[in-house]
């Protein structure tokens, strides 16, 4: 499949789970009703449509065209099919400062649990960026960034064992869990600035992943300003995960599964590969989302629950078509 037609299919999975989010839910609607939404905007059809489910649907694509671009920006540049966006520490970071917020009673203010997120993440990307400048090896930085997820793991650990109440304790378990219920188009312009920034950088470093895949000695003969890319990579990635965790939680397998999706209809190229990247992460957690809504339990499913039934067995399957292809 040519890239262009790979695009233009994605975006309209894109277009069609859009329109899915909006119709489908846990209170179904009926023909007049979604009339009515659209004509009365007093009504209670109009509440429930644009400003419960279009925002939660529009956050569901945004996270996921975020964690599938992070996704294809950590595999390209690490030269490694199973990095994803926590595999340096940064989601980790982000549920740190996520479940610290909640812990010290911040949670009625309004932006709290989000900024201390995202904040926590740009720390621990800013870090990252700094030893991506410094050593080269891919290896170096992901031996770094295990040590990190492992550290940032334990730190949250300590806060659910400290945690003196149980209602908190819950609180910072349910988000770490991953949800994009109940968000509103603040919670999304609050995070707009860094994932435009995070992505402009990772298109930035598109050339720098296309030159790393012949090898680190051609790359650093290219004339590229090998240096900065690597940076600009592992700080777009960084900005990206951190929004994303500070928009919806920590949510797993997006990032991982998204450019292996479509890594053999873009040939590859590890710069071709961004937007249909972008374009798969925002269809499998948009679908995720609905699944959530749909699936009848007592209490809908946290979205890192969901994508980690569905993407464990989604992953396991792109494995072993791979391992097959390698063999033959």
């Amino acid at each position: 499949m040519r890239p262009w037609a790979l695009n233009l299919l994605l975006s309209l999975a894109v277009v069609a789970l859009a329109a899915a989010g909006l119709l489908l839910g846990e209170t179904p609607l009926s023909h007049a009703q979604l009339a009515q939404a659209f004509a009365d905007p007093a009504s209670g059809a109009h509440e429930v449509l644009f400003a419960i489910r279009l925002p939660r649907t529009a956050a569901a694509l945004v996270v996921g065209a975020a964690l599938g671009l992070a996704g294809a920006v950590m595999q390209g540049l690490l030269r490694n099919p199973l990095a994803d966006p926590g595999v340096l520490g940064v989601s980790g970071g982000a549920g740190l400062g996520a479940a610290l917020a909640i812990s010290l009673g911040l949670v009625g203010s309004a932006g709290a649990i989000e900024g201390a997120a995202l904040a926590a993440a740009l720390a621990v990307g800013a870090l990252l960026t700094w030893l991506a400048a410094r050593f080269r090896e891919p290896e170096t930085l992901i031996l770094f960034g295990v040590a990190f997820s492992a550290f940032l793991g334990a730190l949250t650990s300590l806060v659910f064992n400290f945690s003196a109440s149980p209602v908190t304790l819950a609180e910072v378990f349910a988000w770490l869990l991953g949800s994009v219920a109940n968000r509103d188009w603040a919670d999304i312009g609050r995070e707009l600035p860094a994932l435009i920034i995070g992505g402009g950088l990772c298109a930035y470093a598109a050339r720098g992943l296309v030159m790393l895949t012949l090898g680190e000695e051609a790359a650093a003969l290219s004339g590229l300003p090998m240096t900065r890319l690597r940076a600009a990579a592992v700080a777009g990635a960084s900005l990206l995960t951190g929004a994303s965790v500070a928009m919806a939680g920590i949510v797993g397998f997006v990032g991982l599964a998204a450019p292996h999706l479509v890594r053999a209809g873009a040939g590859g190229d590890p710069g071709r590969i961004l937007v249909p990247s972008a374009l798969a992460g925002a269809v499998l957690l948009a679908a995720a989302d609905i699944a959530a809504r749909l699936i009848p339990t007592d209490q809908e499913l946290k979205l890192g629950v969901v994508t980690a039934l569905f993407g464990a067995p989604l992953f396991a399957l792109i494995a072993w078509r791979a391992a097959r292809s390698w063999r033959g």
